[in-house]
């Protein structure tokens, strides 16, 4: 996702400690369920698009995973090792059209861009409620961190998703990806690089371009809250199955809806159009389409790795290719099932 690619540019750096209230209690916020899959589990199943004897498999991944499982990938390998290729999940990338002595200039300013304008800390940006759910579950997931309260909310919302899916005995499901590319290296199959690249011509114009129109973020972060309150039991449901191979529960528990609202803060605002880069969303899509039906004329047989939803929802990539006339097979034969809702997963977080 754009923002979240964004943000690891924008990296923070350590700030003085104040004196800011004490946090509210979290004894009204609930104990979630715990994630009970653990040890070997065999993951789920690929699906299967093709045309002719051309195959390309899809492996859908999830943003989260039980901590404890240990992924058995072996079916996943004896197809990597019969590919001419592997492509890598669909991302974005800001390449700087400036020196390594630049960037060392430029990193003063990005620091600064992480931070709301005017020094100002989240209890002077975010409306009275919104910063009162904040600060309950800022004490439960990361604790007396001073500096935080001073980041932009965009910001400030994805590192207390990390420290709370960390909490919940969940894990990154990046971790996935990093496997079937150790796999497709160990066998000498080529990788292909599914990255969208964003040139920034301007970078100190960028970056004050974003301290003075960047994202309208209060949303993205007012949602970001929501998923943490109310979606991890059903986020650790979610990586169950997805470790144990159900499909049937994937199909009905679509990802966390949060990183849309992100998504859309950043390809919204200002800054944004001032960059021309706002339909990055369909930039994205369109670079990744492109690959896969190359793969499908060129190569016997292929592998990809892509969000979960983009192979369940109703405007995924699956969806894209079957309405082009790909024959398209999902694990549990049940392609012509209805749809997840329609969501967006472009460039997920890292």
């Amino acid at each position: 996702m754009p923002v979240l690619m964004l943000s690891s540019l924008l990296v923070a750096m350590p700030l003085a400690a104040q004196d800011l209230p004490a946090p509210p209690s979290t004894a009204d916020i609930p104990v979630l369920a715990p994630v009970t899959v653990s040890g070997v589990q065999p993951g789920p199943g690929l699906w299967k698009v093709s045309r002719g004897d051309h195959v390309l498999w899809l492996l859908g991944t999830t943003s989260a995973l039980p901590e404890h499982m240990q992924w058995r990938s072996d079916e996943v390998e004896r197809i990597v090792a019969g590919s001419q290729e592997v492509i890598r999940v669909p991302r974005v990338k800001f390449k700087l059209d400036v020196g390594f002595f630049g960037k060392l200039f430029l990193l003063p300013s990005a620091f600064g861009a992480r931070k709301n304008p005017d020094g100002k800390t989240l209890d002077q940006v975010l409306p009275a409620p919104l910063y009162a759910r904040w600060s309950a579950l800022k004490a439960r997931y990361i604790g007396r961190d001073h500096g935080i309260e001073r980041w932009r909310p965009i910001f400030a919302g994805i590192d207390l998703y990390r420290e709370a899916l960390k909490k919940s005995g969940l894990r990154s499901g990046g971790q996935i990806e990093d496997t079937v590319e150790g796999q497709a290296k160990r066998h000498g199959v080529k990788i292909v690089d599914a990255t969208y690249q964003v040139e920034i011509k301007d970078p100190r114009g960028a970056i004050k371009a974003f301290k003075t129109a960047g994202p309208e973020d209060t949303e993205c972060f007012s949602r970001t809250l929501d998923s943490i309150e109310h979606d991890l039991p059903a986020m650790a449901e979610r990586a169950n199955a997805w470790a144990v191979g159900d499909i049937a529960t994937l199909r009905r528990l679509p990802d966390s809806r949060f990183r849309n609202a992100c998504a859309d803060a950043l390809t919204e605002s200002g800054f944004a159009r001032q960059l021309g880069i706002s339909d990055l969303p369909a930039r994205v899509d369109a670079t990744w389409l492109a690959i896969a039906r190359q793969a499908l004329a060129n190569d016997t047989q292929a592998l990809a790795v892509l969000p979960m939803d983009q192979l369940l929802t109703s405007d995924g990539f699956l969806a894209a290719l079957k309405a082009e006339g790909y024959s398209v097979q999902a694990p549990d034969g049940d392609d012509a099932a209805e749809p997840a809702p329609a969501t967006s997963t472009t460039a997920p977080p890292q």
